[in-house]
């Protein structure tokens, strides 16, 4: 058995991974992520504070979903975060996320992070779900633990998929997996992308282009991904 297909024998789906886990992992792997090191800066530990609350938020959402990649011993190789369509913190549960982020983060990253929320809504298409975050291991990019994990997710998610990207060069590769470009958004220095991927491939029109403003997402951000498998042009 080649070091590959070993490889691949060892990993499985965990779709309940712990929501610090997670956290801890994505912030690993948005290190150079361009929205996330405008919103935390390039610590390390401004981002895992940072991904805590969001996640920690996230996960009292009715019907949310986490799912992760793992090996043989349970520890997260990769993992993606999902809304389903219309999911919106209450209010209190917003309030306490901007509380957590305010005193973990600071009013820098709190203020940046509902900047980004407001200029990326509206730009998903009805009814679409939200691949709010999807992240390799850093040591792990490039070897398809990034493909297995987001093949699985497109796979089992029920409709389209909606998401955002402020890294260019994950446009391609997003194309790859037959995600649709629907438009870009300024942002102090990003460019914010936003695409969407639906199971019969309908055209750029059909996608909702010109749709009215979706269901906010309350205090989730639509960042896209990290640790991409730019090393064999995949996703991850």
């Amino acid at each position: 058995m080649s070091e590959d297909l070993a490889a691949a024998a060892s990993r499985r789906i965990d779709t309940d991974p712990d929501p610090t886990a997670c956290a801890d992992l994505l912030a690993a792997a948005f290190a150079r992520e361009p929205a996330v090191s405008w919103i935390c800066g390039g610590a390390h530990s401004a981002r895992a504070r940072w991904f805590r609350a969001t996640l920690r938020t996230h996960a009292g959402l009715a019907g949310a979903r986490r799912t992760a990649l793992v090996d043989t011993e349970g520890r997260l190789l990769a993992a993606a975060v999902l809304t389903p369509p219309g999911a919106t913190p209450p209010a209190g549960a917003r309030a306490l996320w901007a509380a957590r982020t305010l005193l973990s983060s600071g009013p820098h990253a709190l203020g940046r992070t509902l900047r980004y929320l407001d200029a990326t809504e509206g730009g998903a298409p009805a009814g679409a779900w939200t691949l709010e975050f999807v992240g390799v291991r850093p040591d792990l990019t490039g070897r398809g633990a990034g493909r297995t994990l987001l093949d699985h997710v497109l796979t089992t998610t029920p409709g389209a998929v909606h998401l955002t990207t402020a890294d260019p060069a994950n446009v391609p590769l997003y194309r790859h997996f037959g995600f649709t470009t629907l438009g870009e958004t300024s942002l102090g220095p990003l460019t914010v992308t936003s695409m969407a991927r639906v199971p019969s491939q309908k055209t750029h029109e059909d996608l909702g282009v010109l749709a009215p403003p979706c269901e906010r997402r309350g205090q989730t951000l639509r960042c896209g991904d990290g640790g991409m498998d730019r090393g064999d042009g995949r996703s991850g």
